[in-house]
């Protein structure tokens, strides 16, 4: 049976992985023309997931200013796309229906609300945000962050949501009562995607974020999931003593008052080459005759390749953008070696800009 790679290991609290060396060009690249297009990679624990209860305004208050100051004019998060998610439901020979309801939001009630399926949605998003006024009216944004949701970006729909004064926040549009109740679930929720993502979207200006997500790369075929799981689980035991004391670090940086030393630890270089150890280094060495971990880093491989994909996407019209890319921990050295093979683009030190 086909499950995708976190549904077959949720028995199991994944380690963070660590930094991998740049892989060389070998001649490959050539001078181009204007300024880079600068990528910064914020590498992030999964809030909502981490003890320390809500995240208020005042925890990220110092990461956002140095979040701003960069400049980001888009923002990406670690959330699936809704054409990727409608191609899965459109392939459930391929794509089980334990891994679609887990990573990809049920757009029923937007569609049931507005009368539109995911790749009419999607349409009518770029419809919209290519003709969008300088000053949209209230009616236009909750019109946008219905349209959102159907098109499978609840988080875009969010940006819309919080340009709203309070007053404005109210059914009509295209948004009915249950749309807005999710929405005021999900403007309370502790997720990075929404109180950095969405939030720093709003301060800057930016209409949307893009979702840049994927899990058609390590929607692994698994005879044996439990021998899976205990193999993963396994690896991950021998783990070395640091380990256990580095993820209880993080966690007490997690409980404090201000989160930005927190995203300054886990950004440095420092921090990244111990987890390794903790994860992949482990998986690849199992010795269960189907190699289960060599599958499971191969379809963290397949994964990030395409999650880099899409955040490509965002920037290929309009070369030397500034972009900030917003992913758990464990992605962002995968992802500064891949995104700094593309041409024209400069990965930014997500150090320097968060500073000590």
């Amino acid at each position: 049976m086909r499950m995708p790679l976190l549904a077959v290991l949720l028995l199991a609290t994944s380690p963070l992985c660590a930094q991998v060396a740049p892989a060389p060009h070998d001649g490959l690249r050539a001078p181009f023309a204007g300024p880079p297009t600068r990528v910064l990679v914020l590498g992030s624990v999964h809030l909502a997931q981490e003890e320390g209860g809500p995240v208020t305004a005042r925890e990220t208050g110092r990461l956002l200013e140095r979040l701003a100051a960069f400049g980001p004019q888009v923002i990406t998060v670690e959330a699936m796309r809704g054409e990727t998610c409608d191609l899965m439901r459109r392939h459930p020979a391929v794509y089980d229906e334990e891994g679609i309801a887990h990573y990809c939001p049920d757009t029923d009630a937007a569609r049931a609300a507005t009368g539109l399926d995911v790749p009419a949605a999607i349409a009518s998003v770029e419809e919209q945000l290519a003709a969008w006024p300088q000053s949209p009216t209230a009616a236009q944004r909750r019109r946008l962050a219905a349209t959102f949701l159907a098109a499978g970006d609840p988080t875009s729909a969010l940006v819309q949501w919080l340009y709203l004064p309070e007053a404005e926040r109210r059914a009509g549009d295209g948004l009915d009562a249950a749309l807005v109740q999710a929405l005021r679930k999900q403007a309370a929720s502790s997720n990075e995607n929404t109180v950095i993502g969405a939030a720093l979207a709003v301060r800057l200006g930016l209409q949307r974020v893009h979702p840049v997500d994927d899990h058609t790369g390590d929607n692994l075929r698994i005879d044996d999931k439990d021998a899976y799981a205990a193999a993963i689980r396994g690896a991950w035991d021998r783990a070395p003593p640091e380990c256990a004391a580095t993820y209880a670090y993080l966690r007490e940086l997690r409980q404090a008052p201000d989160l930005l030393p927190l995203y300054q630890h886990i950004n440095r270089a420092a921090y990244q080459t111990v987890p390794m150890r903790c994860d992949f280094a482990l998986a690849l060495a199992d010795t269960s005759p189907q190699r289960y971990g060599r599958q499971y880093v191969t379809g963290w491989d397949l994964r990030n390749l395409r999650m880099v994909a899409n955040i490509g996407e965002t920037f290929r019209e309009r070369p030397g953008v500034r972009v900030l890319s917003i992913v758990g921990v464990s992605h962002k050295p995968w992802f500064d070696r891949l995104l700094g093979q593309l041409q024209g683009v400069e990965v930014v030190d997500a150090a320097q800009v968060l500073g000590d």
